[in-house]
């Protein structure tokens, strides 16, 4: 695995795969990448993320199927550079964020909008809900934006230097341009410019870049690609059967 450490199994279209490997760039941490939806995970995936979520992390030592979960391993067994703030409050106010991500920002980004438009049509071969879409576009995702106006900071990052916070709630925005949607800088500035400082000062701009390539090409392709844009593919896979939802998956 190239001295890759773990596999991450999970497509690199996913905010919440993402994120992972932004944090694991940031410390260092090399990992080899198994690219699958969770959509498609065989028998064994499910065996491994009873949810049929994406990413689960798979080392020597340990399984785990929660992004969440993944980022505080990160945390304890590699704690330099530190991903979380200084004080308890801090701390306590950047887990809140990430959890805001996971829930709210996946809520209207993913399943609301990026789900519609691009997983119902392209990998479940089925139709869009274009009311749930457009209840999104016009006052969902709006008011989302409102809130992390009010939470980006003037400079720098959200608690100073790059935390899970930022590494979390940025990668949504990626899957939502991809959809058609961004936020505006006009109506949007201190949200939008926080966002170009994280995409450009940390490795989470490259690995939205190298993830848009790997989206342009047929799943067959990924695992030859891969290398070139800065992925290491794992040596096995857990894809395989039809591609069916997750017990939380929505209709």
């Amino acid at each position: 695995m190239s001295g890759a450490v773990a596999t991450v199994i999970g497509h690199p279209g996913s905010p919440y795969v993402r994120k992972v490997l932004a944090a694991c760039a940031m410390k260092g941490v090399e990992v080899a990448i198994d690219p699958i939806v969770a959509f498609v995970g065989n028998d064994e995936f499910t065996g491994l993320s009873p949810l049929r979520r994406i990413p689960v992390w798979v080392d020597a030592d340990v399984t785990i199927p929660d992004s969440s979960a993944i980022l505080q391993y990160l945390e304890e067994r590699w704690p330099e550079p530190s991903l979380l703030p200084g004080t308890p409050a801090d701390r306590a106010r950047c887990r809140w964020l990430e959890e805001f991500a996971d829930t709210r920002m996946g809520d209207v980004l993913i399943w609301r909008l990026y789900y519609q438009v691009v997983v119902k049509p392209f990998i479940l071969g089925e139709e869009p809900d274009q009311a749930l879409v457009a209840e999104a576009r016009e006052t969902e995702i709006p008011a989302l934006f409102d809130f992390l106006e009010a939470q980006a900071p003037e400079k720098d990052f959200l608690f100073g230097k790059p935390s899970f916070a930022d590494l979390s709630l940025a990668p949504f925005f990626a899957n939502a341009r991809w959809a058609g949607v961004e936020p505006d800088p006009a109506r949007w500035p201190r949200l939008a410019a926080w966002l170009d400082r994280v995409h450009m000062q940390t490795p989470l701009g490259a690995i939205n870049k190298s993830t848009a390539r790997l989206l342009k090409v047929p799943p067959p392709e990924y695992r030859s690609l891969m290398p070139a844009l800065g992925f290491i593919p794992s040596e096995r896979t857990w894809y395989g059967g039809p591609a069916r939802r997750g017990p939380m998956s929505p209709r």
